[in-house]
């Protein structure tokens, strides 16, 4: 079969090499669809209950994570000449194209009563601007009478304030976004310029933006660095530039093709997606090393090029397809995620890596065809002395220290096991972002002073239209919202209650004593005056707290990036239990939700989905395993190696406190897909030469270790290094992904190349002992050495001008 093939290729190597570069000219063209995107990651499955209600709340209230915030440490921004600067500011911003509100010290709104046409007006508590610091200090003293705004907008204790920026939706999930948000943070650097001071930003869309920008920066940055760590690794190896300039081309070729999947399939390049173009250079460059390492061995026995092409095909095309379609599953079995994002990393990986197999299988030979026979210099690499002694090496302790490797893996397995159990999952919002890291230091400015920034919803469900008007209902939100506002991490909390409160103080003439609910007769009141006060009233801003039915009632606060581990424990022993009780005795019920909710929620829902699809690679990899070696020991023998890697960087997870978070859990089943390669290229020449030499194990082995070492030793070692360069990420996830990557593929090559060989040596599997024929005895020509033919390719081109004739 192989053989065909190989004829195939070569008799229409320049149609196929016209055909590949016609393709990837057209998936060039694909790839300028490919867009990016401007939305975090969507973990939990729309179907989902928790998903479900979260969705209703952003269509009933809208988008509860629309707004950048910016933050001054003290009070200095009420000297006279700051003050005025930033009055400037505050306009300047709110003048920008997409920005929907700003709300800050400058132009904080009051309700103010209006007694002559009994309505609510909204006023700025300045209602002129200062002319002298004497007055900007009178005038300060009314900002102690807002209590709606106490530690929401301004701490009265530290003088900390903030500036809560508003934006319009189409602005905010889209590429609008970036002139909009690079126009505003130009404003803020002339103001600290001008001013001297600094200021802290955070809030959600400043944080995508931050991300957004960065992938954008990194997709490049990481796929100059991954081609230039795998040429310069392969010229030190192959220590010719011939080689490395065919793979080159190659890996130019599926970069292409990675970006044309994304735009024909109508995908967006997200900070999972944005890795591909990278990861796939490393992942392919193994085909390259392999395919090319054998061509060269063969070459050097017989110095026949069409033959050594032949050849390589023959005993290298069947195996690079088996482990190109295991590092296949490591990415797919994403697809059962039901995840979005995953599923969209899953597929395009999927279908590039075996694209991958298509080029390096029709391109490699084409190419090597085209080129002029190896010379001696360029075969030296075969006799690469500290290579060769290192499989040497290698070669003597499987044969006389077998004890030994089974003693120290022993040990390693009972180390990791016990760091296994140490291993904790855990998930910030702000996760991917290194400690030092500004937005870092910012965010813990406003956890310091404002309890944090991320949202956090409670959503009181009266049981019935207009249900918000029964008695006692508003107490119970005043009671809500002091219960949750209590909480060290959480916010002052908003909801009708607070706006009734303020509506009371606004009516009973600002005496910060009547921040409090109105009493019945009251709110008869203030209700009529809500009525005529129409949107400059206020009477907008409420809807933002109860649904058009009057059913729903929300309660708005934010909070302080706690971590997972506390989230859930603060809701489910705290937060929860607390809301039942006070609703206990009532008809309403409450449910928590928001961004911050569902976010922490999704890694802990897609964690458990990556461990699912672990297990699903190991089964399906399993399987194959089975069809390949035909015997239950041979699979068990092939898995161990690689099961035992996985495990080591469990161990060292454990006691390097790494959590167990998305980019974590996503390193194994990414990573035994991968590494399963190395064991399939050594049982595939293991079994061969069982065949070779009359089911002698020893032999096979040394020869086994012999030929396919070196390649496993280069391909281990690009990939090592093509996927440490991804720690140099300001992403916590990739880095972490780079890291324990990279260290699970070292020890995988490890573990093959001396485990591996060990298993063999001690459980042999003999001939009679196989329950059926081996995948590997049944591909044509797969085994059989005296039986190669030989290709002419003079007698091609004959054969093609009498086609043509």
């Amino acid at each position: 079969m192989w053989t065909k093939f190989t004829r195939v290729v070569l008799r229409n190597r320049l149609f196929i090499i016209i055909s590949l570069l016609l393709f990837t000219v057209f998936m060039g063209w694909q790839g300028r669809k490919a867009e990016m995107s401007y939305e975090f990651l969507r973990i939990i499955p729309d179907t989902d209950p928790e998903m479900v209600y979260y969705n209703q709340f952003l269509e009933t209230f809208g988008e509860d994570a629309n707004a950048l915030i910016l933050g001054f440490e003290d009070d200095k921004i009420f000297e006279f000449e700051n003050y005025k600067a930033f009055e400037g500011f505050t306009k300047k911003v709110e003048g920008i194209s997409g920005v929907n509100s700003v709300i800050s010290v400058a132009n904080l709104p009051q309700l103010v009563v209006n007694r002559d046409e009994k309505k609510f007006e909204l006023k700025p508590v300045f209602d002129k601007s200062p002319q002298s610091q004497a007055e900007l200090d009178s005038l300060r003293g009314l900002f102690s009478q807002q209590k709606f705004y106490e530690n929401k907008v301004f701490n009265a204790e530290t003088g900390a304030s903030l500036v809560v920026i508003a934006f319009e939706s189409d602005y905010l999930n889209s590429e609008k976004r970036f002139p909009m948000m690079d126009e505003i943070f130009q404003e803020c650097d002339r103001f600290e310029e001008e001013t001297g001071l600094h200021i802290r930003r955070s809030g959600l869309p400043f944080i995508r933006y931050i991300t957004s920008t960065k992938v954008k920066k990194e997709m490049s940055l990481f796929l100059g660095i991954s081609i230039g760590v795998t040429v310069l690794v392969m010229f030190l190896f192959f220590r010719s530039f011939t080689p490395v300039i065919v793979a080159l081309m190659m890996i130019g070729i599926l970069i292409v093709w990675v970006t044309g999947t994304l735009g024909l399939i109508g995908y967006k390049i997200t900070i999972l997606t944005g890795l591909l173009p990278p990861i796939l250079v490393v992942i392919g460059i193994p085909n390259s090393i392999y395919l090319i390492n054998k061509f060269h061995q063969e070459y050097s026995h017989h110095q026949n090029k069409i033959k050594a092409i032949t050849r390589m095909i023959k005993k290298i095309g069947f195996v690079t397809l088996i482990t190109n379609t295991t590092t296949a599953i490591g990415f797919m079995v994403l697809i059962f995620t039901g995840i979005q994002g995953m599923m969209e990393f899953g597929i395009v990986a999927g279908i590039n890596i075996f694209a991958t197999f298509v080029i390096s299988v029709t391109y490699i030979p084409a190419v090597l065809s085209y080129l002029p026979d190896p010379t001696t210099k360029q075969l030296k690499h075969l006799e690469f002395t500290p290579t060769g002694k290192l499989i040497n090496g290698i070669d003597q302790v499987v044969t006389t220290k077998r004890t030994w490797v089974y003693a120290t893996t022993f040990v390693i397995v009972i180390a990791s096991i016990v760091g296994l159990m140490k291993v904790k999952s855990n998930s910030y919002m702000v996760d991917d972002l290194p400690e030092g890291f500004s937005v870092r230091q910012d965010l813990a400015f406003f956890e310091d002073n404002f309890s944090g920034v991320m949202p956090l919803e409670i959503i009181v469900d009266t049981g019935s239209k207009k249900g918000y008007r029964r008695k006692g209902t508003f107490e119970k939100i005043e009671e809500i919202s002091d219960f949750v506002s209590s909480i060290d991490e959480v916010s002052p909390a908003i909801s009708m209650a607070t706006f009734l409160k303020a509506a009371n103080q606004a009516y009973n003439g600002g005496d910060t004593i009547d921040y409090r609910l109105p009493s019945k007769m009251e709110l008869a009141t203030i209700n009529k005056y809500f009525k005529n006060s129409g949107e400059n009233g206020g009477s907008d801003l409420s809807k933002n707290f109860v649904d058009s039915t009057g059913r729903y009632l929300r309660i708005s606060m934010r909070m302080a990036d706690i971590g997972s581990i506390k989230m859930d424990s603060l809701i489910d022993t705290k937060i929860r239990p607390g809301l039942d009780e006070i609703t206990e005795d009532s008809r309403l019920s409450a449910a928590i939700t928001g961004t911050t909710r569902v976010f922490i929620k999704g890694n802990d829902f897609l964690i458990e989905n990556l461990k699912n699809s672990m297990f699903l690679a190991f089964f399906l990899i399993a399987i194959i395993m089975g069809l390949l070696f035909g015997n239950l020991r041979m699979i068990l023998i092939s898995l161990i190696p690689n099961m035992i890697p996985l495990l080591i960087t469990a161990g060292i997870m454990g006691y390097l406190d790494i959590p167990l978070k998305p980019s974590t859990a996503l390193v194994f089943s990414i990573a035994f897909g991968i590494s399963v390669d190395d064991s399939i290229h050594f049982l595939a020449k293991y079994r061969q030469e069982l065949v070779m030499h009359r089911y002698n194990p020893i032999n096979a082995i040394h020869i086994s270790i012999r030929e396919t070492g070196t390649s496993m030793f280069y391909t281990s070692i690009v990939l090592f290094f093509g996927f440490v360069i991804f720690t140099a990420s300001d992403f916590g996830g990739t880095v972490a992904l780079g890291l324990l990557t990279s260290i699970t593929l070292l020890i995988a090559m490890l573990t093959n190349l001396v485990l591996l060989p060990c298993l063999l040596y001690t459980f042999e599997v003999r001939r009679q002992q196989m329950r059926f024929t081996p995948i590997f005895e049944v591909v044509e020509d797969f085994y059989l050495e005296d039986e190669d033919e030989e290709i002419d390719l003079n007698q091609i081109r004959a054969e093609k001008r009498r086609d043509n004739e």
